[in-house]
Order: structure tokens, then C-alpha cells, then sequence
């Protein structure tokens, strides 16, 4: 019997005894795949040059322990819900540079899923000639709730790992269910259709694990992630930096509620969503391990929540981080990261020996809708453009100081190139920032990307929001190459030594039939060659 056929007799018993509602969350036949799921749900890891941490869920909850078989190796797998549906596997001691074979077995020594490849990164000091690396921004949204199909985003998915990325970032809005904010709660996890759709409401003052909240959390995020990657990306590390959505609200300031800096409770659904469905940041060396979200009790985590690397040898360094869990509101000294994180951002960008170092904030520099919780004081007027005459409400002017800061140590990075690659506007977009504020950055302008969003509905883009379509801020000057375009669609970047190809990819819902994902190629090319 071949072991897909002998998959699939074990495991039938099983599958007919499940209600149909698992199956609305589960991928347990990837599209246009042949590799076989088995009991597996979804598989989402990551990497760096002698670890993997990788978040498994099963269609059913295990009563005993998965173990993964690294290469013979066995590896128990820790539980991160309280039901037996999601576990983890931390693997240390590997070897760079090196493809290992894993295989999940059951407690009984039995597959749970066909084996596997996943391949560790070089070694820092190492010089590995070329990284591709595929970044995308706004996977999530229930499809109930009129985001884009799981299948169509999983098609999306699809067509970026044919092109064999070496890794993946992910940059956030995994997760569309906000809760509070008066300007889109209404329309989403404040409704009354989201409450019938997962049968409750979360309590706030209880703790998420073993209670109805953990039960809600899973059914609403639940279809957003597991469906959309299934087991897609078992073999691709992926690096997932977390947004406001993920915080399960939108960044909102009106007189009755400041939805930000994340409450206790915010938090908990952030953590929990994270250790559930996507990995966290394994360890840096040049990443202080006391930064927020790195450190439990005083003590060193072993993984951290909010600020991560991403290291490939010396070819490049990605500064991953998230603007939300640490900023303030104190006017003139707020900041979006705190000032420890700050220093590690400046520190590697002027002493980091990796050909590229990239910054991998939460939100883009460069652009700007006039929301709230942005970079930038712009915001819109009643003739409908974008103005500085006006204050925006509850917008704080150390955010914009510190964003400056940032910009021109990117600009001043010697023999490098200044690139900042994120996500949250809905949108592709590339330009070079030739001055920030009576900053100069015109000898070596900060090369800005929004890499495109995968999951976009139909009223979320920031024309259809907002009103006005993403546009350069006031605050500085741009060149813009590809002005903010709301169609959903990814990026592929390609480093080498001594430059950096960027292939923007696009699909219109529109006017573009689903077969078009199939064979998407890219609508813009962009070379950019390092100084020097």
C-alpha cells in the first residue's frame, strides 16, 4: 500500500466521526499538491542557522504528545492551547545550511502526515551568494465577514512559492476581528453578525486560555490562518511581525476610546493567537535578549514576540519589528518603539556586517492614508486631500521625531542600501524618500516598498475606507516609482552581494479571472544596486 493510500485508510475512521465545521478551518489537501496532510490542519515555521520552531494544529485534539522525527531524532511536541489541537516543536542543535527530514508521528509511532523537507540557514559568518525572499502583508480577514475567499488567498500563496523563496515575511493583519474601535468594530468583531458567526462575545476581564474566550479566539481566527497557509508553507521558514489587527482592534483615537497602546487584554490575544498559529522570533546573538516581549518574569524568553531577525549569512539582515506593543502617547517623547529597541535598530544598521541590512517595520515609511496611528501628521481635509494645516486628534509629534531618527540612519548606512520593506496600507507601492522634515537624504535616498496584501476585502481599501488613496506624507519628499495601487499581490525580493531585484506581482479581482493567479508574472521589475 503506498503511504498516501495508507494515510488516508488510518485516518478515515477518525475524519467521518468530525463535524463539518472543522472542516471549513482545515487545508488538509493543498491546492494543486499531492503531498498528503494526513491529520494535520496547518504547518508554519521558521528558521535561522540552527533551530526550527514550527507551529502544527490537527484536525482532531491528541490526548498524548506528537513527536517530530528530525533526521531519526525525536522531538516531543510542546501543547500551546489547552485541548490538544495546537502544538509546537522547538529544534536546537542543527546543523546550517543543511535540509533535514521530519516526520510527525502519533503516540502509537504512527503518521500523522507524509515527511517533509525543511532546511536550516547559513551559519552569520558564512557567504551565501543569493537569498530570494517572498514578503507580503494582510493575509487575514474571515471570508464570512467578506474578505477575500481562504482559496483565493491560498492560490495567491501558491503562485509566490513557485517561485522557491528561501524564506517569507509576513507583515501584518494576520488577524481581522476588532473588538473596540468606533470607526470599524461595527463592521467587524464588534458586530452582531461576528458574535453569531463564533456563538459568544469575549470576556475581557477573564484570562484567554481555559476559558470561552480561548474557544471564541479559535473560531474566529481560526478560518483566517489555517485555511489561507494550510501546509503550503511547511518547507518555507516564515517570519510573521504583528500589526494592530493582531492586537484584535484597529489603531483608532476619538474622545471615548484610544485603542492604543495594546490593554492587558489586547495582549493576551495577541500572544495567544501567536503561540498558537504562527512562530515567534527565535534568537539573535546581535538582538539584546531583554527587549519587550523577549523576557518572562525578568528572565530571558527563549523566543520572542515583537522583534525579530532574520539573518542570512552575510548577504543580509532583516530588522523585523512591530511599532505597536511599546508606543506612547507622551507628545513631544513618544515613540513607537521604546528606546532599547531603537538603539538595537541603529546599532546593527551602523555596525552590521551583512552586504544588506533592511528594516521590516509594522507600518511604511513614506506613505500615508491620514489615520491615526501613522508616522505622519497628515491628515485629510474637508476638500479631500491631505494637510498639514490641520491637528490630527490624539496624534503624538515624538512619533514623527523618531521616525526621522530611523530614516536617516537608513540613509546613513555606508555602502548600503536604505530599504524599508512593510506592509498595512492595502496596497504595492515603491519609492525613494529624498528628505525627511530639513533632513537631506538625496545622497542616499531611503528606498521604501509596501509589499502588497493578500486578503483585502472589497471596502478595505483606503479609497473605499478613508476616502483617499495612500499617498506620499507632506512631511517629506518621494520619488514615487510605483504609486500605491489597491489590488492585492506580493513581492519577491532577490539579493546578491552587490545589488537587490525587487518583482512586484498583482491580481485584480475586478477584472482578472481566478485562473490569472496561476501564472501571475511581475508588473514592475526594480534593480537597486548598492553604493559604493
Amino acid at each position: 500500500m503506498k503511504r498516501r493510500d495508507f494515510l488516508r485508510a488510518s485516518t478515515a475512521p477518525l475524519l467521518a466521526a468530525l463535524p463539518p465545521a472543522v472542516f471549513a478551518q482545515s487545508s488538509i489537501t493543498p491546492m494543486g499538491s499531492v503531498w498528503d496532510a494526513g491529520q494535520v490542519r496547518h504547518i508554519l515555521p521558521t528558521a535561522n542557522h540552527s533551530d526550527f520552531l514550527i507551529k502544527v494544529s490537527f484536525v482532531s485534539s491528541l490526548n498524548v504528545p506528537p513527536r517530530l522525527m528530525v533526521d531519526g531524532r525525536a522531538v516531543e511536541g510542546q501543547m500551546t492551547d489547552t485541548q490538544g489541537e495546537f502544538w509546537q516543536f522547538r529544534v536546537g542543535g542543527l546543523s546550517a545550511g543543511r535540509a533535514y527530514t521530519l516526520a510527525l508521528k502519533g503516540s502509537e509511532g504512527q503518521s500523522l502526515c507524509q515527511p517533509w523537507d525543511l532546511a536550516t540557514f547559513p551559519t552569520p559568518a558564512s557567504t551565501p551568494d543569493h537569498l530570494r525572499l517572498l514578503l507580503f502583508t494582510c493575509a487575514g480577514g474571515h471570508e464570512a465577514m467578506n474578505f477575500l475567499p481562504a482559496v483565493t488567498r491560498h492560490r495567491l500563496l501558491k503562485r509566490a512559492l513557485s517561485f522557491k523563496p528561501d524564506a517569507a515575511v509576513a507583515n501584518g493583519d494576520h488577524v481581522y476581528w476588532d473588538l473596540r474601535s468606533p470607526l470599524t468594530a461595527k463592521n467587524s468583531g464588534g458586530s452582531a453578525q461576528a458574535k453569531a458567526l463564533i456563538g459568544g462575545s469575549f470576556e475581557r476581564s477573564m484570562p484567554v486560555f481555559g476559558t470561552d474566550n480561548e474557544h471564541l479566539l479559535k473560531k474566529a481566527a481560526g478560518p483566517q490562518i489555517t485555511p489561507v497557509y494550510g501546509t503550503a508553507f511547511r518547507s518555507t521558514p516564515t517570519f510573521f511581525i504583528q500589526d494592530d489587527h493582531d492586537y484584535w482592534d484597529n489603531d483608532d483615537a476619538v474622545d471615548e476610546i484610544i485603542t492604543f497602546p495594546p490593554d492587558f487584554f489586547m495582549r493576551q490575544m495577541a500572544r495567544v493567537t501567536q503561540s498558537m498559529y504562527y512562530p515567534e522570533f527565535l534568537p539573535d546573538t546581535t538582538r539584546p535578549f531583554g527587549l519587550p516581549g523577549a523576557a518572562e518574569m525578568g528572565r530571558a524568553s527563549s523566543v520572542a514576540e515583537s522583534f525579530g531577525t532574520l539573518r542570512y549569512g552575510r548577504l543580509a539582515e532583516l530588522l523585523l519589528y512591530s511599532v505597536r506593543p511599546t508606543m506612547t502617547l507622551a507628545g513631544p517623547s513618544a515613540v513607537f518603539v521604546e528606546d532599547t529597541v531603537e538603539a538595537w535598530l541603529k546599532q546593527r544598521m551602523a555596525d552590521s556586517d551583512a552586504a544588506h541590512v533592511i528594516n521590516a517595520p509594522s507600518n511604511p515609511h513614506g506613505w500615508t492614508a491620514g489615520k491615526w496611528g501613522e508616522w505622519y501628521p497628515d491628515v485629510l481635509s474637508k476638500e479631500g486631500g491631505l494637510t498639514l494645516d490641520i491637528k490630527k486628534p490624539y496624534w503624538q509629534e515624538g512619533w514623527l521625531k523618531q521616525h526621522d531618527r530611523l530614516l536617516a540612519a537608513l540613509s546613513g548606512m555606508k555602502c548600503k542600501i536604505p530599504l524599508s520593506v512593510s506592509g498595512d496600507l492595502q496596497a504595492l507601492a515603491l519609492g525613494r524618500i529624498t528628505r525627511t522634515g530639513t533632513l537631506d537624504l538625496s545622497k542616499n535616498p531611503v528606498v521604501s516598498v509596501v509589499t502588497g496584501p493578500i486578503g483585502t476585502r472589497p471596502t478595505g481599501w483606503p479609497s473605499g475606507l478613508r476616502k483617499i488613496s495612500a499617498q506620499p506624507s507632506l512631511h517629506l519628499s518621494m520619488n514615487e516609482a510605483i504609486a500605491p495601487i489597491e489590488q492585492h499581490g506580493f513581492t519577491i525580493a532577490d539579493f546578491t552581494n552587490d545589488k537587490v531585484i525587487l518583482k512586484f506581482f498583482k491580481w485584480d479581482l475586478k477584472t482578472q479571472p481566478l485562473e490569472a493567479i496561476d501564472t501571475l508574472e511581475p508588473f514592475h521589475t526594480a534593480e537597486l544596486q548598492r553604493p559604493g
